[in-house]
Order: structure tokens, then C-alpha cells, then sequence
């Protein structure tokens, strides 16, 4: 793959149609802008139409703007009954850190905007999916740990970072099990994961104000949105994107720069713990799709272990967020 791989490097999009969950601002605008000027036919999926009609306005292209809540299954049963052939899907949609709430159907919030509204949505249009589906998990996925029993914290205490760490696990796990799921089937359909790093948008606005602040700080050291856009737009185009991989930014802790080939934690590759999610997530939902993979074929490989290279950039990583936190914390105290 080419290593500063840009806009410019987009092939032409004329002909396909491109569906963005969240597209109203932030990754998702900057996703759907990108698409639109090159030639895609670009559905922004948005809660609030409103911003998403302002959003279509600043795009140039055929860009067309529908109601879709990823909060509530019912929202997302009617999007896809209304949607016809689709080339790529970009779950992108989410929220971040925010404080307890549940979703429509109960769910967590962050479970069920980040994951299992997208679960549901990739499984109803599957079928009229020709090219690609793309999730957009998180750095955070690293924290992550998926509770089987309580995954919508009924009985545990609520705390919102490991919440949040848990619904990005969760998207990446499903990516690579669709990945795994789609090669037994002998489909030819491409899962792709993708983060984008340290990325400046207005997802912390979701949560209260002393979130927002450290959010803001750690933040502050990453890149704009339309960088932070790049790995969705490699997996979404780039001939090269291969299915089974996860992409995220080329730089030192993976927080900033060019799409390439990104780190993820061996609980992201554990097999049987993708089963159990994928069979938890359409209990959850009532949205089955892809039977089990046939004994013998578990060994489909996606991802890839930590070379020390990235153990470095991950200790790099580490840092930087660790400095940005120390930072946050030291101008409170001085208040």
C-alpha cells in the first residue's frame, strides 16, 4: 500500500453507492465529503436530519440524507427495509465516554450505538451489500472487555471509559468474525476494521463537562477530522484494502498520520470469544445472519500480533495520553 496514502488516492467512486452511519459531523461528514467528491452516491444515515441536511449542504456530489438512529432497532429495521443495493457500508456512528443511559431497546448506550445497532443494520443489509463493510472501532478497543453476563451493566457499576472500551472491542471482534464468517460462506464480500487515531471532532460533546475538558486535552495532540477520515476511506476504496484487517494511522502510537495496517489485542482475535459475541449480539438484537464457521475452519487468520515496532508505539502512545491526563489534571488544581 502506498505509505502516505491521501484523498488523491481514491479511485473514482462513479457508479457506487456508499452508506455512512453518523455522517452528519465529525469522521462521518469528512468520510461522506471525500466520497461524494469522487463521483460516490453517498447516503448520510443521521439521527437528526437537520444536521445532517446541513451537512449535504457543504458537499459537493449526490448526496442524499435519511433518518436513521442506531440507538433503536426499530429505526434501524426501517432504514433497511428501505434501502436497496448498497456497495459499501461505513458503520461510523458513535458516542463516547458518556454518562448512564440506555438506548430505546435498553441497551447500554454506548453498546448499542457503537455495536449492536451496527450488528443489526450490517445483518439486514448483508444481502444487499456487494463490495464492503467497514467498521470503525477505536484505540480504545485495548481497554476493552466484553462481560458476557452483564454487557449492558444491569449489575455492575456503571463506569463509562471501560463501557466505552468494551463497545469498540466489540466492533472489532465483529469485523474480523464477519471476515471469518463471509471466507466460509465463499463470499467475496471485504469486513474491514479501521481507527482513527487521536481525531479532533465533536464526539466528546455526548458526555459532561469534566469528560469533555480531558477528551478536549487528548485530543488536542491528534489530528483534524479529515485525517482522522483516512482509514475509513482506505478500507471503504483503496483496491488494496484486504479483508480480515484493521487500518488505522501510520504514526507513533498509531494517534496521528497515513493508513496503514494497525495493532490489535489478541482478546480482538479470540475466536471462540467472537462466537460467543456474534451469538449474544443476535439474541440481544432477533437479527440472525451467517451460520457458525464449520469445525476445522476457526483458522482463517485476520489481524495480526504485535510486532515491537508497535509495542513501541503503543508505549509511545501511552505516554502521550498519560502526559495529556497529567495535564488536565494539574490546571484543575490550580483553579
Amino acid at each position: 500500500m502506498t505509505s502516505r496514502w491521501t484523498t488523491s488516492n481514491i479511485p473514482d467512486q462513479t457508479g457506487k453507492t456508499i452508506i455512512v452511519t453518523g455522517a452528519n459531523s465529525g469522521l462521518g461528514e469528512a468520510t461522506a465529503n471525500a466520497l461524494a467528491a469522487h463521483g460516490a452516491r453517498v447516503i448520510l444515515a443521521c439521527r437528526d436530519t437537520d444536521k445532517g441536511a446541513a451537512a449535504a449542504k457543504k458537499m459537493n456530489g449526490d448526496v442524499t440524507v435519511r433518518e436513521l438512529d442506531v440507538a433503536d432497532l426499530d429505526s434501524v429495521r426501517s432504514f433497511a427495509d428501505q434501502t436497496g443495493q448498497v456497495d459499501v457500508l461505513i458503520n461510523n456512528a458513535g458516542v463516547m465516554a458518556t454518562p448512564e443511559q440506555r438506548t430505546a431497546d435498553g441497551f447500554e448506550l454506548q453498546l448499542g450505538t457503537n455495536y449492536l445497532g451496527h450488528f443489526a443494520l450490517t445483518g439486514l443489509l448483508l444481502p444487499h451489500i456487494t463490495e464492503r463493510v467497514v467498521m470503525v472501532s477505536s484505540l480504545a478497543h485495548i481497554i476493552g472487555r466484553i462481560d458476557y453476563d452483564d454487557p449492558n451493566w444491569r449489575t455492575r457499576s456503571y463506569r463509562r471509559w471501560p463501557a466505552y472500551g468494551q463497545s469498540k472491542l466489540a466492533d472489532l471482534m465483529f469485523s474480523y468474525e464477519l471476515h471469518r464468517r463471509l471466507q466460509a460462506s465463499g463470499s467475496t464480500l471485504r469486513s474491514i476494521a479501521v481507527h482513527p487515531g487521536l481525531a479532533r471532532t465533536a464526539l466528546h460533546t455526548h458526555t459532561d463537562s469534566v469528560q469533555s475538558g480531558l477528551i478536549a486535552a487528548l485530543t488536542s495532540v491528534g489530528q483534524n477530522s479529515a485525517r482522522g477520515a483516512l482509514p475509513s476511506l482506505f478500507a471503504a476504496t483503496a483496491p488494496d484494502a484486504a479483508s480480515g484487517h484493521y487500518y488505522g494511522p501510520s504514526g507513533p502510537g498509531e494517534i496521528r498520520g497515513y493508513p496503514r495496517p494497525a495493532f490489535s489485542t489478541p482478546a480482538s482475535r479470540n475466536v471462540q470469544a467472537a462466537a460467543a459475541l456474534w451469538d449474544l449480539s443476535e439474541t440481544l438484537t432477533d437479527v440472525h445472519f451467517l451460520t457458525p464457521i464449520p469445525a476445522g475452519t476457526e483458522s482463517v487468520p485476520v489481524g495480526g500480533a504485535a510486532t515491537g515496532r508497535e509495542k513501541a508505539s503503543w508505549l509511545t502512545a501511552g505516554a502521550v495520553l498519560g502526559a495529556a491526563v497529567l495535564t488536565v489534571a494539574l490546571r484543575r488544581s490550580r483553579r
